[in-house]
Parts: structure tokens; C-alpha cells; sequence
């Protein structure tokens, strides 16, 4: 019985730690310990000791769940656990529009070999070189568009 008592208490005590903890290791080992006593618990109690106790640990989970997913993030430990805030930028620059930018001439930021970034009307873009190897300043011709890149010529 002590045996049974000791690992649904580790196995709560592990869950409520998974909070605290990232990854997911605590709650798999918690979630074992409970495990283990609802089989330890049918071995030394029968089928009715064994329901009992699987009945118990499925109650403490619930418990658990409820105090860490709803509970919790409503209180002031909680709302300071969580990320309240988001970021509205972007992590790369707009992608350029077909028709805006074919014909127009670029300018190599970097040495494109055979990819780097150019300077189309003021804005800078990924590009891809045709021509192979191009220097830093050179003037080239933009002839197309890629999913993230312009495709570029030498004039």
C-alpha cells in the first residue's frame, strides 16, 4: 500500500513539475509512476483495488491538467510563465512582384556567386546569376522570379 501511495505521489509531484521543467520528461516519468502504481495496485489488490486505483490517477491527471492548462495561466505566477506579447515583423523582406520588377536593371550588393543580393529601385532583394560569377557593384538585368529570388542577366 506504500509502495502504491509513494509512486502516485511521485508521479504528481513529477506532472506539477513539468511546468517548470521543458520537455516533456517529467510528465513521461510522472505519467509511469502513476502507471506503475494502478499495476502495482492490481497485483495486491484484485480488479476492484486496481480499478480503484487507475479511477484515482485518472482523477489526479484531470486535476493536474486542469490546474496547469486553466488554472494556472490565470493566475500572477502564471501570466508571468507565459509569453503574452507577439512580433508583428517580418524575418524577410517582401518578395518582389512579377511585373515590377522585370526588365529593370539591378545592382550587385554583394558578389553574387551565382547568388546574392542586389538592389532593385531602392529596395534590396535575393537574386540568382545567369551569368555566373558577378562582382559587388555591377550592373545587371533582372529576367525573371523564383519562389524567394530574382533571376538576373548580365545586360
Amino acid at each position: 500500500m506504500n509502495a502504491i501511495l509513494l509512486l502516485f505521489l511521485l508521479g504528481v509531484l513529477l506532472l506539477a513539475g513539468e511546468v517548470f521543467v521543458p520537455g516533456a520528461i517529467l510528465g513521461i516519468i510522472g505519467a509511469l509512476c502513476m502507471f506503475g502504481g494502478c499495476v502495482l495496485s492490481f497485483s495486491q489488490f484484485g480488479t476492484s483495488g486496481g480499478l480503484l486505483a487507475t479511477g484515482i490517477a485518472v482523477v489526479l491527471l484531470g486535476l493536474m491538467l486542469y490546474i496547469e492548462l486553466i488554472w494556472l495561466p490565470k493566475t500572477r505566477v502564471g501570466k508571468k510563465m507565459i509569453v503574452q506579447s507577439t512580433v508583428s515583423a517580418t524575418s524577410q523582406p517582401a518578395l518582389a512582384e512579377l511585373n515590377a520588377v522585370i526588365g529593370k536593371t539591378a545592382e550587385a550588393l554583394t558578389p553574387l556567386v551565382p547568388s546574392g543580393y542586389v538592389l532593385v529601385d531602392g529596395r534590396r532583394y535575393e537574386a540568382f546569376s545567369q551569368s555566373g560569377h558577378v562582382p559587388k557593384g555591377a550592373t545587371l538585368r533582372v529576367t525573371g522570379l523564383d519562389n524567394f529570388r530574382l533571376i538576373l542577366t548580365k545586360p
